[in-house]
Parts: structure tokens; C-alpha cells; sequence
């Protein structure tokens, strides 16, 4: 039985980390740019198609988690730990991305990272989007 979120779109940092508490992983579409989640643990979680622009996610855990065709741009990961982590058509334009673990996390060639990223200097595996 698969978990939605269709009737409740999660559009604060409070309603995520309950829901996260809760058991909930399914936070695909969340709105939730200018965020503040630094040091969150958010392991396992969906935010394919997501806004978490400008978003504070220095320090979390985020292994493992779905952000394809999310928008990361101008978020803080500093120190994020991304490993594993889906970037299919990810935006992470002018994102903070020192410290981030990126080892075997997959992205393809429409990702966007910001100017003079190298991602195969950091571990990402570019790959070819899932069909």
C-alpha cells in the first residue's frame, strides 16, 4: 500500500519533522523553501519534485533520499550528508555544497549545479534518468 500526501502538502519545517516522526518518508511536492532544517535527520525521505529553495539543510542526514527534479537552488547544504541520495534533474544552482558527503549519489546531465562544481570530484555518479 503505497503512502500519499495528497491532501496534506507539507509546507513548514515543523509539519515535516512530525511527519517524519511519525513514520512518514512520502514528502513529494513539499513546499518548503527558506526552511529551517539544519542538523535534521530526514534519512530515506521523498522530495522528488519539492521546493526547498534557500532552504537551511546544513548538517542533516539526508542518505538515501529522493530530490529528483526538486529545487535546491541557493540552499544550504554544507556539511549535509547526501550519500546515496537521488539528483535526477535536480536544481542546485548557487547551493552551498562544502562538506557535503556526496559519495554514490546518481545524477543525470540535466542536473544543475552551481558554477565550477566538478560532481565526479566529489563521488556523484552521473548516470542516465530511470525509466
Amino acid at each position: 500500500m503505497s503512502e500519499t500526501n495528497s491532501q496534506h502538502i507539507v509546507n513548514t519545517a515543523m509539519t515535516l519533522k512530525q511527519r517524519y516522526a511519525e513514520g512518514k518518508r512520502n514528502f513529494n511536492g513539499a513546499n518548503l523553501g527558506n526552511a529551517d532544517l539544519q542538523g535534521v535527520d530526514l534519512k530515506g525521505s521523498d522530495f522528488s519534485y519539492a521546493d526547498l529553495s534557500e532552504a537551511n539543510l546544513n548538517s542533516a542526514n539526508l542518505r538515501g533520499c529522493d530530490f529528483s527534479f526538486a529545487n535546491l537552488s541557493q540552499a544550504n547544504l554544507q556539511d549535509a550528508d547526501l550519500r546515496g541520495a537521488l539528483l535526477f534533474s535536480t536544481d542546485l544552482r548557487q547551493a552551498n555544497l562544502k562538506g557535503a558527503k556526496l559519495e554514490k549519489a546518481d545524477c543525470d546531465r540535466t542536473t544543475h549545479f552551481p558554477q565550477k562544481f566538478d560532481p565526479a570530484q566529489v563521488g556523484l555518479q552521473i548516470k542516465d534518468l530511470p525509466k
